[in-house]
C-alpha cells in the first residue's frame, strides 16, 4: 500500500542521496552534506510503498507566498504506477503552501506530470534572472 508521509524524519537519506548523486540529471555528484542540510530545512515528501521508500519529492519555501518544488523523483523499475501522481496530490493539497502567489519549478523530463496539477510555463520568463553554478558540487570537499 502506498503512503506519502511528510518531514525530515521521513525521508531515507541514503536513497535520496544515491538517486541525486548517480541518478538525477540535475544534482550529479551533490554532497552528502548536502542533500541533508536540504532536506532538514525543507517541506518533504516521502513515498513508501508497503515501508520500503520508492520516491520523494521536496518544497523550498516560505509558507506564505512562495514555493519551488524540487528533487522529485520515484525509483527506476517503479515508475508508471501513480507514485509521481500521488506525490504531486500529496505536495499541492498540503495545508502549509496554501494560498502562495508563486509555486515554481524545473524540469526536462515530466512536463506532462506537472501540466496536471496546473503547473505552466513562467508568465514573464523575461523578468526571471539565476544565479547558476553547475560545478559547484564538484569544488565542494566532504567533511574530513
Amino acid at each position: 500500500m502506498l503512503e506519502i508521509q511528510t518531514g525530515p524524519e521521513a525521508v531515507d537519506l541514503d536513497v535520496v542521496h544515491r538517486f541525486l548523486a548517480e541518478q538525477s540529471t540535475w544534482a550529479r555528484g551533490i554532497p552528502r552534506a548536502t542533500v541533508e542540510r536540504a532536506v532538514a530545512h525543507s517541506l518533504c515528501f516521502s513515498a513508501r510503498d508497503e515501508g520500503r521508500f520508492v520516491g520523494f519529492a521536496r518544497v523550498v519555501t516560505d509558507h506564505a507566498t512562495y514555493a519551488w518544488l524540487c528533487d522529485v523523483f520515484v525509483l527506476e523499475g517503479l515508475r508508471g504506477r501513480g507514485i509521481s501522481s500521488a506525490l504531486m496530490q500529496a505536495v499541492c493539497t498540503h495545508p502549509s503552501i496554501q494560498g502562495l502567489r508563486r509555486f515554481t519549478l524545473a524540469t526536462s523530463t515530466a512536463p506532462w506530470l506537472y501540466d496536471k496539477y496546473g503547473f505552466a510555463p513562467l508568465a514573464k520568463p523575461q523578468i526571471w534572472m539565476e544565479r547558476y553554478d553547475p560545478g559547484v558540487y564538484q569544488r565542494q570537499t566532504p567533511p574530513a
